[in-house]
């Protein structure tokens, strides 16, 4: 390959990676913004506000963006937006159940851009209720290995209401009912143990197995809906197991 070859290909992923970069922040920011419109712009008496900061953070937001969406949320600092909040239901190829979890200031434009992702890539929407009784609302605590191991996470936790503690390779996931979030949460705090987030999610009851060729077609529709600005966040219930992860990606 040509020096100028090269220069464009590593230009060419460079700019993917950084709008990928560049949603991510603006996900963030938006996180923090309803956040502190829905419980106040004050981080220690809001743990919606303090988590979503810290992950802004750790995922490098810059301070500023950080400051100014905590203070348009609060009110202090005029332009903020009117965020609601819906969930859009559909199937991906291979019968796969997919929760879409928008947050928008235009639901038209959310719910035609998510139609759009979905039917454009072999998957087609759902009725209201036609999937969410496959997933649970729950709080899920992600924390790094090399801050402690199985047995004292799950010491840690335990009467805070944790759930499980399972091993994902590179760091544990704690699970506990979405109510039971903040007290997790600063059971790990009192312990010393840092995390890397800790929000609520929605956890399959019944996962579909999948080969590689629909596991392909799955993530093709995962990544169309989460290029959308009004998507923050892709539930499924897709088993794929690491060694047809690893082909398909």
């Amino acid at each position: 390959m040509s020096g100028h070859s090269k220069w464009a290909t590593t230009k060419h992923k460079k700019a993917a990676i950084d709008a990928k970069r560049g949603k991510l922040f603006a996900k963030m920011v938006k996180n923090i913004e309803v956040a502190a419109r829905t419980g106040g712009g004050d981080p220690e008496g809001n743990p919606t506000l303090l988590d979503a900061i810290q992950k802004a953070k750790k995922n490098s937001v810059p301070l500023d963006n950080i400051e100014r969406a905590r203070k348009r949320g609060s009110g202090e600092e005029a332009g903020g937006a009117d965020w609601q909040n819906i969930m859009l239901e559909g199937y991906a190829p291979g019968g796969v159940a997919l929760l879409i979890e928008c947050l928008t200031d235009n639901r038209n434009r959310a719910t035609s851009d998510v139609r759009m992702a979905v039917t454009r890539n072999g998957g087609s929407m759902g009725d209201p209720g036609s999937v969410s009784y496959l997933f649970s609302r729950k709080g899920v605590v992600i924390v790094p290995k090399s801050e402690t191991t199985e047995d004292e996470l799950t010491m840690a936790v335990l009467d805070a209401g944790a759930e499980d503690v399972n091993d994902l390779g590179e760091s544990f996931e704690v699970v506990s009912e979405a109510t039971d979030l903040v007290p997790v949460r600063s059971a790990l705090q009192e312990a010393g143990i840092e995390y890397d987030s800790a929000e609520t999610s929605f956890l399959p009851s019944v996962e579909v197995p999948l080969d590689e060729e629909n596991a392909r077609k799955v993530m093709r529709v995962i990544d169309a809906l989460e290029d959308s600005d009004d998507v923050q966040n892709v539930y499924s219930n897709a088993d794929i197991p690491d060694e047809v992860l690893e082909k398909a990606s």
